[in-house]
């Protein structure tokens, strides 16, 4: 019973990826809306253009010719 309990509050422990993205999302929407609120847009504008940058770089150096059509239907069915 005692592994069960442990086990159980190491589950609830961990959050899902959908909640880790979601709490990045809401932290973004925050620093976005007070740098709009305090009119630091400059500001807005060299982290915009950055995440673009970050952006460029991981689509340029990802490698998507070994992605073959199965490997995406495998994650697919993975997935549900």
């Amino acid at each position: 019973m005692r592994g069960f309990l442990k086990n159980m509050s190491e589950n609830q422990s961990k959050f899902s990826r959908r909640t880790v993205a979601l709490f990045w999302v809401a932290c973004v929407a925050v620093v976005i809306g007070v740098l709009i609120y305090f009119e630091l847009i400059s500001i807005l504008y060299v982290l915009a253009t950055l995440a673009l940058v970050v952006l460029l770089l991981i689509v340029g150096f990802s490698d998507l010719e070994s992605v073959g059509r199965e490997d995406i239907e495998g994650l697919v069915a993975k997935e549900e």
